[in-house]
């Protein structure tokens, strides 16, 4: 499947791009925001992260005629390390699996190849989706399944996988995908969508503590901001947009005692505005084209306060 950048120009307006700006797109891909990113930009630079070292490569080909771009092989929640306080105009967050690395029958993030468990973003990091169905309790499954899944069935999944790997490891994507239909009702089963869709996003998202990197992430960019300075994030599910949502609320909004009677120019302002009080979702266009836009959520906020 071609790869598309979600709400390409909908980021890309919302970052209002200065020429000499110092911009980070802290989920590089395959380099199609990075790329319209770099058209905009004159003496500025961009800095990318990556977990992936085979996006990386290929977003180098892709940006090979642009040299103002700084690679970084690390996870984006790190991003302070590289730039100085107080320095960045805009990051661009869009977050999730990218196209390539679900189509990447070897990569086992999909429930549509059989394929060995895998999921990592990273592929030098230590633990995969095998070890994690091997390996983890009945209590630790559960959790993962449940609270980043929100599957109904999480407990049966979870049950049926320590049962089945009693007798030999779960080592395969599809025989991880016969364990989770043989959990559910016919009922479930007859309804529209893949029956392993949840089960899948949740070892995905605990092999790569995506919902970790995201909260470290929405707690620190402040540090490097600089005042006008705009953070753009595309969330794919419930809980990432959640979190977001409620950290942006939490910086654009300043809690006042009802109860007592302030002159307006005793009321602090909040350090930040959001710039869509409502999310921004991809149009008609761009959903004929690529349905994995569908559930595609935007948002953005501004440092109004240094």
């Amino acid at each position: 499947m071609k790869h598309y950048s979600v709400m390409l120009n909908e980021c890309i307006d919302m970052l209002e791009i200065k020429p000499d700006g110092i911009y980070i797109d802290g989920t590089l891909g395959r380099g199609g925001h990075s790329k319209e990113i770099l058209k905009r930009l004159d003496k500025g630079l961009l800095y990318v992260f990556d977990l992936d070292e085979t996006a990386i490569r290929e977003a180098k080909e892709r940006l090979k005629d642009y040299q103002n771009v700084v690679y970084i092989h690390d996870n984006f929640a790190n991003m302070k390390n590289y730039v100085n306080p107080n320095s960045v105009d805009g990051i661009l967050l869009d977050l999730g699996v990218s196209s390539p690395q679900f189509d990447d029958e070897t990569r086992g993030f999909s429930y549509r190849f059989d394929s060995r468990l895998d999921m990592r973003m990273n592929q030098e990091a230590r633990v995969s989706a095998y070890e994690v169905v091997n390996n983890y309790s009945y209590e630790e499954l559960l959790r993962v399944i449940r609270d980043y899944g929100e599957e109904p069935f999480a407990s049966k999944i979870a049950s049926n996988i320590v049962k089945k790997r009693e007798i030999k490891p779960v080592e395969t994507t599809f025989e991880l995908v016969d364990i989770i239909k043989s959990s559910m009702s016919a009922k479930y089963l007859s309804k529209k969508g893949h029956p392993a869709k949840q089960t899948f996003q949740a070892l995905r998202i605990e092999v790569n503590h995506e919902l970790d990197s995201l909260k470290e992430f929405l707690y620190g960019f402040d540090e490097i901001l600089k005042k006008d300075g705009i953070v753009a994030i595309i969330t794919f599910h419930s809980l990432e947009d959640k979190l977001v949502k409620a950290r942006f609320n939490e910086l654009s909004k300043i809690k006042v005692d009802k109860r007592i009677a302030y002159l307006p120019d005793q009321i602090e302002k909040a350090p930040y505005e959001l710039i869509n009080h409502k999310v921004i979702v991809a149009g008609d266009e761009e959903l004929n084209e690529n349905t994995r836009s569908k559930s595609a959520k935007l948002r953005g906020i501004r440092k109004i306060r240094g």
